[in-house]
Formats: structure tokens, sequence, C-alpha cells
């Protein structure tokens, strides 16, 4: 798990949100747990290295 963290705003619709929170709840994840992951897994798919001390941005080849 990352050392340091930052904030990360992000606007959506309020039903959204909420059947977000209740799904995550189910499954017994908390939101953030979940966006931290479609994160990682985002940037994984589009070959990222985000090592710790990474600024996340795309290495140069």
């Amino acid at each position: 798990m990352e050392q340091k963290t930052a904030r990360l705003t992000v606007l959506i619709d309020p039903d959204k949100k909420r059947a977000f929170e209740t799904l995550c709840a189910e499954q017994d994840v908390t939101p953030s747990q979940v966006v931290r992951r479609l994160i990682r897994d985002y940037l994984a798919a589009h070959g990222v290295d985000f090592g710790a001390g990474d600024t996340g941005a795309p290495k140069a080849n």
C-alpha cells in the first residue's frame, strides 16, 4: 500500500455515488480502496510504471 497520500476530488452524480457506496459496503471495501485499485489497474493497462516515489508519468524510451 502507498505510504503517502494525496487527495483526488471527483465530481459524480449523487445517485451513482450512493449506488457505488452501497455496493462497496456490500463487498466490505471502502470507496477509496476501489478507486485506488481502479487507478492502479488503469495505469498498468497503459504501461505506466508507478513505483514508489515515481511521478506516474510514462517512462521515456
